[in-house]
């Protein structure tokens, strides 16, 4: 599995429906309300076989109320 972290910006108002949202889809590990310039951060396991766009894309980011995504990837943990 790779990891990838993912940063939500929500519509206004939007933020506790995309984070209700994002769970009911079961693909994320953890899930955090932030502050800042985002209001969620997501970490999600891609399977290594999988293209992490197209999984991130299918299974995240047509959700409703999502105004932008930063996906940042990982490569070696401490």
């Amino acid at each position: 599995m790779r990891c990838v972290f993912v940063q939500f910006r929500c519509m206004p108002g939007k933020t506790y429906e995309v984070a209700d949202a994002i769970y009911d889809r079961e693909v994320v590990s953890e899930l955090y309300s932030t502050s800042g310039d985002f209001d969620l951060i997501a970490k999600v396991y891609v399977p290594v076989d999988q293209d992490v766009g197209r999984f991130l894309s299918e299974n995240l980011f047509d959700i409703p109320g999502i105004q932008r995504t930063l996906t940042t990837m990982t490569f070696k943990a401490f």
